[in-house]
């Protein structure tokens, strides 16, 4: 992924997007949410790259800057909340993707963002119920939707999403994670005991 027109069409592929170039100048190409207008993804030509601003959850910005010398803080943008990623061809397409989808998510208020949010809190060696996910992300009345969400998770790197059990402590059905006994040996590397496919939540719930 290396031009303006794979991550334009990319960043289009979201819903409720489109296209905008507002400082009259077409080489700065923006893609926006419609809801709020807020802009996810900066598209422009400098140094004979395409480079491109995107959103970043403060704590993730390092790893990306690290990972890669390509992404370098936001260019004309505020540092701490914005990465820039020069697309020079050092950098795999899926993870200039998952940058992508990251910004997205950071820019939309909706449901399933809070829902990864609020996953992202359970402390290693701790689990959540799905209930208690629905409360953190702020409607107790969605556990179906925490459900959903986390069986679509886009970034299982970041977000834990087999920290969440039932309301029982029970694991989630073998398929979601990829294969069988693998969201128990997640949690037994994060040093939580699992019995009989169940963890305790007296001794592990948060």
């Amino acid at each position: 992924m290396t031009t303006r027109e794979e991550v334009l069409a990319y960043g289009l592929s979201f819903a409720d997007t489109y296209q905008e170039a507002p400082f009259h100048d077409p080489n700065w190409q923006l893609v926006r949410v419609r809801g709020n207008k807020k802009a996810f993804l900066w598209t422009y030509e400098r140094e004979g790259n395409i480079w491109i601003n995107v959103k970043v959850d403060p704590a993730l910005r390092f790893y990306w800057r690290d990972k890669y010398a390509s992404v370098i803080p936001g260019y004309h943008q505020n540092k701490e909340n914005w990465n820039t990623v020069i697309l020079d061809g050092t950098i795999p397409a899926e993870d200039i993707q998952r940058m992508i989808t990251e910004s997205y998510h950071l820019v939309t208020d909706s449901p399933t963002k809070r829902i990864y949010e609020a996953v992202k809190q359970i402390p290693l060696g701790k689990v959540a119920t799905y209930a208690q996910v629905a409360r953190m992300a702020g409607n107790p009345k969605m556990s179906r939707a925490v459900g959903n969400a986390l069986h679509k998770n886009p970034d299982p790197d970041h977000i834990p999403c087999y920290r969440v059990v039932n309301a029982r402590g029970m694991l989630a059905e073998e398929f979601v994670f990829g294969g069988a006994g693998v969201q128990k040996k997640l949690l037994e590397a994060d040093g939580i005991e699992v019995i009989d496919n169940k963890v305790d939540l007296e001794k592990y719930g948060m």
